[in-house]
C-alpha cells in the first residue's frame, strides 16, 4: 500500500470537491441550517392550546371554569359563544383546538353534590396531539374539583393518602428538543456521507475520468480509501460543527464522553459509507444514485426509532430495526448526550454497530474491486 498515493488521490479529492462553488454551501452552510429549522420544528411540546367555551349554565361555578384554564398559561380562551353548531364550525375549520360545553344544570348538580358533567371535543385529526390536550384539561379538571371538594366540604377530612413524589432523569423539564437534537445530528451525519460517497465514483464515471484512474498504477483499494477518506473527514468536521450548535445554541446538555462520541461516529460510518459505496456500483447517473439513496434514507429514518417508538411496531418490523444502524447509533448518542454513560452500559449498541459496519463496508469494497477489475 503507497500512503503517499493515497494522501495525494484525498487532497486531489478535496480539491476537486471544493472547487465547484455549489458544493460549499451544501457542505458548510446546510447541515447547519437544516440543524436549525428541525431542532424548532420537529418538537412534541404543546405550549398554546386555543379553546372555545359553550357556557349554558351562567353561574358562578361555571365562571370558575373557565377562569381555571384560563388561568393556566398552556390555554388561551380565544372564542366564547351561546350556539353549540358556532363551537363546532370553530372546531371543524380547526379555529380551536379544544372545544368545551357546559350544560345549564352545571352548577345545580354541584350543589346537590351530584357528578356535573360538561363536554369536550378535541380535534382528533392528530391523534398524539389531540392525547396530550386532553391529558392537560384533565389535569385543570382536577385541580378545579379539589377547589369544589374544599368549599363543600369546609372541615378538614384525615384520610390516609399515597404522596408521589416524581423526578425525571436526564431531562427533568422534559424538553423535546433535548430529545430530538441529538437524533437530528445522527440523521444528518447519515445524510451527508451517503449523498457524497454515493456520487463519487459515478462523477468520475460520467466526467470519464475513470479510464484514466484505471491505467494508473494506484491499486483499487488505495482508489477506495482515497475516494472514503475526504468524505470522513469532512463528516467527522460536520459532526464537530452541528454538535456545537446543539450544545451551545440549543442548549442540549453534553454529560458524556466527547471522544467516545466520536468514536460512535467513526464506527457508523462504516456502515454509511459502505451503503454509500454500493449505492455507486448498481447507479449509473449522479440522478440515480441520489434517487436511490432517498430510498435507503426514508426506511432507516422510520425505523430508526427517532420518532417512533419501536416497541409500538409490530414484531416483524422490529426484527428488521435490528438491520438499521441508525437506531444504534441514536441509542449511543442520546445515551452520551443526555445520560452520560460510557462503554459500560453502551456496548451491545457498540459491537452490533461495529458487525453492522464491517459486513457492510467489506461487502461494497468487494462489489467495487470486481467493477473495477
Amino acid at each position: 500500500m503507497n500512503w503517499l498515493r493515497i494522501r495525494e488521490f484525498v487532497r486531489k479529492e478535496l480539491i476537486q470537491l471544493f472547487r465547484d462553488k455549489r458544493n460549499r454551501p451544501i457542505l458548510i452552510i446546510a447541515p447547519l441550517v437544516q440543524l436549525l429549522i428541525f431542532g424548532y420544528v420537529v418538537t412534541t411540546d404543546i405550549r398554546n392550546i386555543t379553546v372555545g367555551f359553550l357556557d349554558q349554565s351562567h353561574t358562578n361555578e361555571s365562571r370558575m371554569l373557565i377562569d381555571a384554564f384560563d388561568a393556566n398559561k398552556t390555554f388561551n380562551i380565544i372564542y366564547h359563544t351561546d350556539k353549540p353548531e358556532d363551537l363546532e364550525q370553530k372546531l371543524l375549520k380547526r379555529k380551536i383546538d379544544l372545544a368545551i360545553k357546559v350544560g345549564p344544570d352545571f352548577s345545580k348538580r354541584i350543589r346537590k353534590k351530584e357528578t356535573a358533567n360538561i363536554q369536550i371535543l378535541a380535534d382528533g385529526s392528530m391523534s398524539n396531539m389531540a392525547a396530550v390536550r386532553i391529558a392537560y384539561a384533565s389535569f385543570v379538571l382536577d385541580g378545579l374539583n379539589q377547589k369544589f371538594t374544599k368549599e363543600l366540604y369546609p372541615f378538614r377530612m384525615e384520610h390516609g393518602k399515597v404522596d408521589a413524589r416524581i423526578r425525571t432523569w436526564f431531562n427533568p423539564n422534559l424538553y423535546s428538543h433535548n430529545f430530538f437534537v441529538p437524533g437530528i445530528v445522527a440523521f444528518l451525519v447519515m445524510i451527508l456521507t451517503l449523498l457524497l460517497t454515493s456520487m463519487a465514483i459515478i462523477k468520475e464515471k460520467e466526467t470519464g475520468t475513470m479510464e484514466q484512474l484505471m491505467v494508473t498504477p494506484i491499486k483499487p483499494y488505495e482508489l477506495i480509501l482515497g475516494k472514503t477518506i475526504p468524505y470522513i473527514i469532512i463528516a467527522l468536521i460536520q459532526m464537530v460543527a452541528v454538535t456545537m450548535f446543539a450544545v451551545f445554541w440549543f442548549r442540549i446538555p453534553l454529560v458524556g464522553s466527547i471522544p467516545l462520541l466520536f468514536f460512535a461516529t467513526c464506527i457508523f460510518l462504516l456502515s454509511t459509507l459502505g451503503i454509500g459505496l454500493f449505492i455507486s456500483t448498481i447507479s449509473s447517473t449522479q440522478q440515480q444514485a441520489m434517487m436511490t439513496c432517498f430510498f435507503f434514507i426514508l426506511p432507516f429514518f422510520m425505523l430508526s426509532g427517532f420518532v417512533f417508538p419501536i416497541a409500538n411496531m409490530p414484531q416483524v418490523v422490529q426484527w428488521l430495526t435490528h438491520l438499521n444502524p441508525l437506531m444504534y447509533f441514536l441509542i449511543i448518542i442520546r445515551g452520551i448526550f443526555l445520560k452520560g454513560v460510557g462503554i459500560e452500559v453502551l456496548w451491545p449498541q457498540f459491537i452490533s454497530l461495529m458487525v453492522l459496519g464491517v459486513i457492510v463496508f467489506t461487502g461494497a469494497v468487494r462489489r467495487l474491486k470486481k467493477r473495477l477489475d
